[in-house]
């Protein structure tokens, strides 16, 4: 009888997976909910000047009850916004008291309160996450120490399609197809993993090309900044030289470029100046071989001895650290399911989603400064899901600092990552290419 029940529990769960249902989660502890408290409810309180001056009245659903109810239905993963709602009027949402909320108006407000406001918080929280960062001792990957010696700052640019809505919800119920959510765009630190600045269209046909005005626009000189071949542009090359902004990219397999000057030819390693496409532009070429293949790479850096060819490709594979950040706002904050159909929705939600995203970010920094360890040892996705044992922890009252808890149990939650054999052109595995 046993066996058939606890068989009947697993098989509603798979159901309720199967249907896009979440499980309900334990809010935060008081620690963590501090910290979420600490640095967005500040930023908040400073946008609401200018909700005044958007001529939006005062409601029970303000934007501080706003931040509080869609970041918490993020964090949290709350199935839905009837569960978030109920949420709301019996526990209450971080600096929100218990408040009870029709499902129209929090519907109706999810389609009309401006996603700009969000945003605002956003970028008003990312600077103080990144001064924290600063603050901090921790060991860092060593191309990445390198790079921030000749460096300001190192970047990486890369777009991603949101994922499709759902049919049943608003005015998308009559359409044969699941519409895209739109895309976003992103400049990423790569020593932080925090976003600099972040970009949404509605339109999910919107090619990266699209977004660099908006690009050039932020970048300050003495960056290094890492793109994928999705931004191959001749003149904006150019143009990113004339800003001072030093890039390194992948080499297309049919770019047409005449040898200017052969710097260095070892048997795995070719370093070269070249003038690409009609342009001439001048730039170095390096071509690496590693197991067999040869990878080639651009940058606008013309002296091997200001960025030596091994640093360039081990920092090209930093970019690689926008698209972990991706995985992470989709797949572990939930970014891949929407829960209205509104476009106006999905915006709130995206923001939401990177402001909880930084949180967990500086949360895992300071559990890897406790350890001593570099950021990229430990795992965003467990450390998160380490915070439900923070929380029962605190009930029982065996915790009373987070950061300390996670770090004692690092090894019972399995914060820090195993070993893995070595697959990429990291700068210990290119070693072997110095030699003649």
């Amino acid at each position: 009888m046993a066996k058939k029940k606890a068989s009947s529990v697993r098989h509603t769960r798979s159901n309720q997976v199967a249907r896009g249902q979440k499980q309900p989660t334990l809010a935060p502890d008081e620690q963590t909910a501090q910290r979420i408290q600490e640095v967005i409810h500040p930023a908040t309180l400073r946008q609401v000047a200018y909700y005044q001056e958007l001529g939006l009245r005062e409601r029970t659903l303000t934007l501080p009850v706003m931040v509080a109810v869609v970041i918490s239905l993020v964090w949290r993963q709350l199935a839905s916004v009837s569960e978030t709602l109920r949420v709301l009027q019996t526990e209450g949402l971080l600096w929100t008291d218990p408040t009870h909320v029709s499902q129209q108006a929090m519907s109706e407000r999810l389609r009309t309160f401006p996603a700009e406001l969000f945003q605002r918080v956003l970028h008003d929280v990312l600077p103080i996450m990144q001064s924290k960062w600063q603050a901090r001792s921790r060991p860092l990957p060593q191309e990445i120490d390198w790079a921030l010696q000749h460096y300001d700052q190192v970047l990486a640019v890369d777009g991603s399609t949101l994922d499709a809505l759902v049919r049943r919800v608003g005015l998308l119920r009559d359409r044969p197809d699941h519409p895209l959510a739109g895309r976003m765009m992103g400049l990423l630190d790569v020593t932080s993993r925090l976003p600099v600045h972040l970009w949404y269209t509605e339109d999910d046909q919107a090619h990266d090309q699209r977004f660099w005005d908006e690009i050039l626009a932020v970048l300050p000189a003495k960056t290094l900044l890492l793109l994928d071949l999705g931004f191959t542009n001749y003149k904006v090359y150019a143009q990113l030289m004339a800003q001072q902004v030093t890039f390194i990219t992948r080499c297309k397999s049919n770019a047409a470029y005449q040898v200017q000057q052969v710097l260095q030819k070892r048997a795995h390693l070719h370093d070269t100046i070249v003038l690409l496409g009609r342009e001439q532009l001048p730039i170095r070429l390096i071509e690496v071989q590693y197991q067999g293949t040869w990878y080639r790479y651009l940058t606008s850096e013309l002296d091997p001895e200001r960025l030596p060819p091994l640093y360039v490709v081990a920092l090209y594979w930093q970019r690689w650290r926008i698209e972990d950040a991706y995985k992470t706002v989709k797949r572990l904050l939930g970014l891949a399911y929407f829960w209205v159909g509104s476009l106006n929705g999905v915006a709130l939600q995206l923001w939401a989603t990177w402001l909880m995203y930084a949180i967990l970010v500086d949360l895992t920094d300071d559990v890897a400064d406790m350890l001593a360890l570099p950021f990229n040892q430990l795992s965003l996705e467990m450390v998160y899901r380490s915070l439900y044992f923070c929380t029962t922890a605190f009930q029982r009252g065996e915790a009373d600092h987070t950061v300390t808890y996670l770090a004692d149990n690092a090894k019972l939650f399995g914060l820090i990552k195993r070993k893995r054999k070595p697959d990429s052109l990291s700068l210990l595995n290119l070693t072997i290419l110095e030699s003649p």
